[in-house]
């Protein structure tokens, strides 16, 4: 049985108005009815009168703050999950709110796959159902553009070898690539492709927060554990779970996620008794995980542990012939977002398009399309819609004798100390790179 958006309401509580409009309008168009409130009295006045089935609150507002809406409805004793929306100064906040009881919170800008994915995983844990998330993951699938180069065509042929079996595997690539979209597509085209894919956005989790919403806690395993909460990995079971970044993760919680992978169970906080599960991990990380562990910064025995298999996903700038192709699928979901109806891109900008970095690869190109559609005049997108495209492509980076060492420092630095990454950029193997490195005493 799936969640019935047609009769879920929502109450947001924000006072920017603009931004609380737009809120609205995202949720009516993806079928829930909502309620808009920008006070804290209002939004009491609101929940006492009507049931809502979920609470988007602002963390800041006019008349007090969100951590004290939250806290009224608990005292009311209201099921009502609670979800805060924080700016990224204030993340320590939110994460006091899910120790008070919060369900989870949001990082403004408010990006829409992760409200959308936060909402249905809220929605669907306190009504006991199975999250519509799943099932929506395989309608994405079905339109995710895969790319026509040779490179592409590589990294799918890996996809889809990987895909049917055990095997933990580990997603390198720049930002913005489309680590996470792979991670999908080896989960839909997997035997579990009919359970629950949870990412988790490891750079997210702080030292108090990560072991509650990774394994859970049990109701009074510490001050602010008022109800029970189920973790990500049991909420998963079956499925697959995506560790995004997981190059960021503390190094406290290495320990314990290397347990639960290796036994296939979790103990929540709180609690004497491991619950056994059975989940698929796919790791990402734009980070060299290798010089992480030389520096003391990331477990070997973990990185072994999810490093059975690894797929590079190269940048777009590797791309070119794949362009042209993203560039339109991005056009029509930017037509649909924004109730435009562009029809194309002229010769010339497809060209500019072509020659252009994309030092911020598949999300920089949509961004740059989005915008686009919205400040078009004319039905297609020429030149000038394109302002922010005008600088020179970067240096190639393809290694000419005498100048060798300049060459691989700009990689280096382009790929932020990423080895691996810079070694794709210089066309070379990553042995050969850590040789020159050495000969030219590059650390």
């Amino acid at each position: 049985m799936y969640i019935c958006r047609m009769k879920t309401k929502v109450l947001i509580v924000e006072d920017d108005a603009a931004f609380g409009a737009m809120l609205r309008a995202w949720f009516e168009r993806n079928g829930y009815q909502t309620a808009l409130c920008t006070t804290i009295a209002a939004a009491k006045q609101e929940l006492t009168k009507n049931r809502y089935h979920l609470l988007l609150s602002d963390l800041r507002l006019p008349d007090s703050d969100g951590i004290m809406l939250l806290q009224w409805v608990r005292e009311q004793h209201m099921a009502t999950p609670v979800i805060i929306m924080t700016g990224y100064a204030e993340v320590q906040s939110a994460v006091a709110a899910i120790k008070l009881g919060a369900e989870d919170y949001l990082e403004k800008p408010i990006v829409p796959d992760v409200l959308k994915e936060k909402i249905e995983n809220a929605l669907a844990k306190h009504k006991g159902m199975v999250t519509p998330h799943v099932m929506q993951e395989k309608k994405e699938a079905s339109q995710i553009v895969l790319g026509h180069s040779a490179i592409a065509r590589q990294v799918y042929d890996h996809i889809t070898r990987v895909a049917p079996t055990k095997m933990s595997v580990l997603i390198l690539g720049e930002s913005g690539t489309g680590k996470e979209y792979a991670a999908k597509m080896i989960h839909n085209h997997s035997p579990r492709k009919n359970k629950p894919f949870i990412a988790v956005d490891c750079g997210s989790l702080s030292k108090e927060l990560a072991p509650s919403e990774l394994f859970g806690h049990i109701k009074g395993s510490f001050t602010s554990a008022i109800d029970n909460k189920t973790g990500v990995f049991e909420l998963a079971n079956g499925g697959t779970v995506l560790l995004d970044e997981v190059g960021n993760l503390l190094y406290e919680v290495q320990a314990q996620l290397l347990r639960t992978l290796q036994e296939q169970k979790v103990r929540p906080v709180g609690s004497a008794k491991d619950i056994p599960i059975d989940v698929r991990i796919v790791a990402a990380t734009n980070e060299d995980l290798e010089s992480a562990i030389a520096e003391g910064r990331f477990r070997e025995d973990l990185y072994h542990r999810l490093h059975e298999f690894s797929l590079f996903i190269p940048p777009l700038r590797n791309r070119e012939n794949d362009i042209s192709l993203f560039a339109h699928e991005f056009l029509r979901e930017a037509n649909d977002e924004l109730a435009r109806n562009i029809q194309g891109f002229s010769h010339q900008t497809i060209t500019l398009l072509e020659k252009h970095h994309w030092s911020g690869n598949l999300r920089e190109l949509r961004n740059v399309v989005r915008r686009a559609v919205l400040f078009a005049k004319g039905d297609h997108i020429v030149l000038d819609d394109l302002p922010l495209l005008s600088e020179p492509k970067s240096q190639d980076f393809t290694l000419y004798p005498g100048n060798e060492k300049g060459q691989i420092e700009a990689a280096l630095h382009k790929a932020r100390g990423n080895k691996t990454l810079a070694a794709q950029l210089l066309k070379i193997d990553r042995k050969t790179l850590y040789n020159k490195m050495h000969v030219y005493g590059i650390k």
